[in-house]
């Protein structure tokens, strides 16, 4: 007999997304050899997001769409909003999808094999960001994962995440512990990320990408490379919003004891802090020169 299908369960947030929202449910809606559903919040929009995917969703018994009017003002708490409303326990595996990106059809059953296979709790991947102009560039985030890197950064963007549903329930638990603190949380993949490190569930970074992530002018956060991305990085820096988060996202997740709100703090730690070799050295150099 083959094996069971795994039954995922998609979750969607959008806004202002009419432009892309077809493309990347398709791609969606197309992967192989799992068994789908997909749940969309739709933050309160400008244009006729919500009915379109209501009318979508009339055309695909697989969709379903969740209550519309709260204004919620950024991916991290629309997605909140879906792991803690959504009733998941049913389902083995959870992902993440934003609106405007595209999906290979291997997506959710190389992670479900991975998952498998590995005994793992979560899987992420490399994602390969392309432009309307043609112009596309691998995001690689696949470097070894080091003691505190889960306090730094998240596991890459969220739309690559998978994640199983027993532990992503204690991640519910914890939403509705601290939802009050946790609105001050800016990216949820990256506390999704160090709460599963710090409760020691085993995440694989995979190096080989699974979607197109799409980028233009409305990304709310994009790909960080190039010039402006370094203006944008030293501008959060010199006023404090990467400092604020991170020291938010170590209390949240029971590293108060690092005390990473101190620069030497940090400095202690600075080689078990972020993946990359570079970011390591960025940091340092932030930390010299007082903009942390």
């Amino acid at each position: 007999m083959p094996d069971k299908l795994s039954r995922v369960c998609v979750l969607l947030a959008a806004y202002n997304g009419t432009e892309f929202l077809e493309e990347q449910l398709q791609s969606i809606l197309k992967q192989k050899n799992i068994e789908l559903s997909i749940f969309i919040s739709v933050d309160l929009s400008s244009d006729n997001s919500y009915e379109w995917c209501c009318n979508y969703a009339e055309h695909h018994a697989q969709i379903k769409v969740l209550p519309y009017g709260e204004r919620f003002g950024g991916a991290a708490p629309n997605f909140f909003r879906l792991i803690r409303d959504i009733s998941f326990s049913s389902f083995d595996y959870i992902a993440l999808a934003d609106q405007d990106d595209i999906w290979l059809e291997t997506k959710l059953i190389t992670a479900c094999t991975y998952i498998k296979k590995d005994g793992l709790a979560a899987y992420s991947s490399n994602v390969l960001a392309f432009w309307a102009n043609g112009r596309e560039q691998l995001i690689d985030k696949a470097q070894s994962q080091k003691k505190y890197d889960f306090l730094f950064e998240a596991a890459g963007p969220g739309c690559s995440y998978v994640l199983c549903t027993k532990q992503l329930l204690e991640f519910k638990a914890f939403l509705v512990q601290y939802q009050d603190k946790i609105k001050q949380v800016a990216l949820h993949d990256w506390l999704i990320y160090a709460f599963f490190r710090s409760k020691e569930f085993p995440w694989f970074i995979d190096s080989k990408y699974q979607l197109l992530y799409r980028q233009h002018d409305a990304n709310q956060v994009g790909v960080n490379t190039g010039w402006s991305a370094i203006v944008k990085r030293l501008n959060l820096l010199r006023n404090g919003w990467y400092k604020k988060q991170l020291i938010l996202i170590s209390e949240l997740v029971g590293y108060e004891h690092l005390q990473l709100s101190s620069r030497w703090a940090v400095f202690k730690i600075i080689f078990h802090s972020r993946r990359r070799w570079q970011d390591r050295i960025a940091l340092l150099v932030f930390i010299l020169l007082g903009l942390y």
